[in-house]
């Protein structure tokens, strides 16, 4: 059955057209991704499902009586002062009502003394407690206590939700989005702020959903393992493909390299009644035969006929990184006994670590486990900190933290770029474009910048510095795919010493070659790439079996 339908549907926002022509189908029970760059109209179209939005074009339809649950990227403030457990409690409002119901039954029963009356009332509450069962209304304790588990929420209950931080309201709003159990559920970039086993667990929960499950996300390994149909969008159109994301990356590139082929197989042949054209011309007038002026003009016709294919985009640039600092020693970082409190929290305890000289390595563990904190530490930042922290003498750090500020942030890209590296306009501007900074691009201002392009930014500043020692927290955040794949290929041709902090698995996976885990407060070493530390780890971070429970999985209505 068709849960969601979206037929030449368009959107512009002033003179700026995000969506062209828009026609997509998802079925009741797909799990479905929606990916494309940021701006190409993805939150938008999210927005027209659930009716925050109408098309300036074309229609958009849902599903009779199908109930919609929305996570948004950046969660609204709430009007009052709600707490974190009232948000969460919202999602059992319709519950809550029918046990309402259900007590006043229980009431009037207690009261009535006419057999009749009592009779009716007794069937009346089996046919109640019936559906509040269906409803899985005597499991909401254990659904809600589970949640705020799994989400890390406890000691945020008695919060007022307004004064959590970004990535707080994120995990409330998707433990209460999840308890709704909607027949729909819309996920705007779900995986943010979530730690690598709340996303496992994430992961099997949704792929054992049986309501439709729409995901916007950049976390390619989350993709690949929770969806079955990839939408494409681009150029405010989309492309659907029935798989996950890895499977759309392969056929994508086996569709256009078969319109390269007809392509090339149309210039050819473009190429060639040009060609004929010009011959019947020459022969025209050598011989002045009107019968070869005749045939070349039929050539042209049919050549103006002809629907001439675009050329299909091949690849994309690739971004050179030539850091060119001078080598460290073999040792770049050695920490010795390491223990930090902040606050009243002791995050490290006696801990130990190396990092040599070209390692790629990825820093990995729970929120709140202190890898930030550990980072500034090695760094020289004025923390207090019982242990040894050794950096070696010949490195030059270059750090890119997991917010980016500017000294001024209304300050052109060009001159923020000048700022950190005295050149002249023109050398600015040939630089800045090998980092996607074309013509006008010079002249955004800081503020306004895309999370890519401010690491791009930050990263050719520290190109031009030649740093050696490159660390790098949460380097992926908030940024599209297409540039998440740039900084990879970029780090990988990176010839210093790569630190950094993520939780986004593919991007691990594809650039780090040995693993530090914020393990009981010690810094565990494992060489190797996620994936080899996930078969090692198995048993450790894989999710346990009691905390899926049956009525998480299941919209209320089918």
């Amino acid at each position: 059955m068709i849960t969601i339908n979206m037929n030449h549907v368009a959107k512009n926002y002033g003179f700026n057209p995000v969506l062209k022509d828009v026609n997509l189908e998802i079925m009741s029970g797909e799990r479905t991704a929606i990916v494309g760059r940021n701006g190409s109209g993805k939150t938008s179209l999210f927005k027209m499902i659930t009716g925050e939005e109408t098309p300036d074009k074309g229609t958009v339809s849902i599903r009779k009586g199908a109930t919609i649950g929305y996570l948004e990227q950046i969660p609204i403030l709430l009007e009052g002062d709600m707490s974190v457990e009232d948000v969460l409690n919202t999602s059992f409002t319709e519950i809550k009502e029918f046990e309402k119901q259900l007590n006043k039954l229980e009431g009037l029963m207690s009261k009535t003394t006419d057999s009749d009356k009592l009779t009716k009332l007794l069937n009346d509450y089996a046919r109640m407690q019936e559906q509040f069962l269906l409803m899985a209304g005597y499991e909401v304790t254990e659904q809600l206590n589970h949640m705020v588990s799994i989400f890390h929420l406890k000691e945020l209950l008695k919060q007022s939700f307004n004064t959590l931080s970004g990535g707080q309201k994120t995990r409330v709003k998707l433990a209460a989005t999840l308890l709704k159990k909607p027949d729909i559920l819309l996920l705007d970039e779900p995986t943010n702020h979530l730690d690598i086993q709340t996303l496992e667990w994430l992961e099997v929960f949704l792929t054992r959903y049986l309501g439709t499950v729409v995901i916007i996300s950049h976390d390619r390994y989350f993709l690949d393992r929770v969806v079955t149909k990839t939408i494409l969008l681009d150029g405010g159109k989309c492309e659907t493909f029935k798989g996950n994301y890895s499977f759309t990356l392969k056929e994508r590139e086996r569709l256009l390299l078969l319109e390269f082929e007809k392509f090339k197989t149309q210039q050819k042949k473009v190429e060639a009644m040009k060609a004929a054209i010009k011959r019947f011309r020459e022969w025209g007038a050598k011989g002045d035969n009107e019968k070869f002026f005749k045939k070349a003009k039929e050539l042209e016709q049919r050549l103006e006929k002809l629907e001439l294919l675009e050329n299909p985009k091949l690849g994309r640039p690739k971004l050179n990184l030539q850091f060119t600092g001078a080598r460290t020693g073999s040792d770049v970082l050695v920490v010795e006994d390491f223990s930090l409190i902040v606050g009243d929290q002791l995050l490290f305890d006696e801990a130990s670590v190396q990092i040599y000289v070209k390692e790629k390595v990825c820093m990995m563990g729970a929120n709140g486990t202190g890898k930030t904190s550990f980072v500034m530490a090695a760094m020289g930042d004025n923390l207090d900190f019982d242990g040894k922290i050794t950096l070696n003498p010949s490195a030059k750090i270059g750090y890119i933290p997991q917010e980016i500020r500017f000294e001024d942030e209304k300050e052109l890209v060009l001159d923020a770029f000048r700022r950190e590296y005295r050149c002249t306009e023109g050398e600015a501007r040939n630089i800045l474009a090998k980092y996607y900074f074309f013509s006008d691009d010079v002249f955004k201002r800081a503020n306004t910048l895309s999370g890519g392009e401010k690491v791009l930014l930050k990263l050719a500043v520290l190109i031009q510095k030649e740093v050696n020692f490159l660390i790098l927290d949460e380097p992926t955040n908030h940024i599209d795919i297409e540039t998440r794949e740039i900084l990879e290929e970029a780090l990988l041709d990176y010839k210093g010493t790569l630190l950094f902090i993520s939780h986004d698995r593919y991007f691990i996976n594809k650039v780090a070659n040995k693993l530090i885990h914020t393990q009981d407060k010690k810094l565990i070493s494992y060489n190797g790439n996620y994936a080899e530390y996930k078969r090692f780890m198995q048993d450790s971070i894989k999710p346990k079996a009691n905390i899926y429970k049956r009525g998480l999985y299941f919209p209320g209505k089918q």
